[in-house]
């Protein structure tokens, strides 16, 4: 079994969002980056499971980003991952993201990708269906549950009100979301093992970019919170119906 996992470099959820440049750009000073938590916690989590099942299962991740990334595929590295990739590039339109890791991966002969749902920062939930059409290969989004039986997968997923069972025969691509493994931290010997762990460096493919940011904005500030003495009913229901009609 080989898998690739997608690993995208995401802000810290805690990172102060603020632009530059007239709104175009996100302004990376005093940034902390990390693996988005969608392909660190679920997608990458579970092809290590998968591995720990099957010694011979071989990981590699896969990043596109300037070199500045690469101290995120080193942590995804000490995780659990076999060697990386990163494609040297920045841009942040999902289809030329999408075609570059497609490009690498029609010459991997890869059993299984693995993806995020999305990613926190733009939250497009795109990348991986656009792999498996640039491959011609099925593609399962918003699995909750990933098992193998020989050469099929069967896979759960949400849908509006419920859940669907899917079994799919092996290459396939799959987004990954909560329920599919559990978080884990890297440990020191995975740490120090990441270090030696091949990292290949390669540069891109022409491609076409879709689309292009314009600007930024950011949400309006929220409003104070009005308190109502509870012996003021009242004034409860008239604020409820003028001001709070709306929402």
């Amino acid at each position: 079994m080989k898998i690739l996992v997608c690993i995208s470099k995401t802000p810290d959820t805690t990172a102060k969002i603020a632009f530059t440049d007239n709104n175009t750009k996100f302004d990376t000073n005093g940034v902390q980056w990390i693996i988005n938590p969608y392909d660190e916690w679920y997608s990458l989590v579970r092809a290590i499971e998968l591995k720990e099942a099957d010694a011979s299962t071989v990981i590699h991740l896969i990043t596109v980003g300037i070199a500045d990334a690469e101290p995120v595929i080193r942590k995804a590295l000490a995780l659990g991952g076999d060697e990386a990739i990163r494609v040297n590039t920045e841009n942040s339109d999902a289809y030329y993201i999408a075609g570059q890791i497609a490009e690498i991966a029609k010459h991997g002969q890869y059993d299984l990708i693995f993806t995020g749902k999305e990613t926190i920062d733009y939250n497009g939930s795109s990348i991986g269906g656009m792999i498996a059409e640039f491959l011609n290969i099925p593609y399962v989004a918003l699995a909750t549950k990933f098992e193998l039986n020989a050469s099929k997968a069967i896979i759960t997923r949400e849908i509006e009100g419920g859940e669907e069972i899917c079994e799919v025969e092996l290459p396939v691509v799959v987004s990954c979301q909560k329920g599919v493994a559990e978080q884990r931290i890297p440990n020191m010997r995975g740490i120090m093992a990441a270090r030696t762990k091949p990292l290949k460096v390669t540069e891109p493919v022409a491609f076409e970019s879709l689309t292009s940011i314009i600007s930024f904005e950011l949400p309006h500030a929220k409003a104070g919170v009005k308190l109502i003495p509870a012996d003021q009913p009242e004034e409860l229901a008239r604020l409820l119906h003028e001001e709070a009609k709306a929402f």
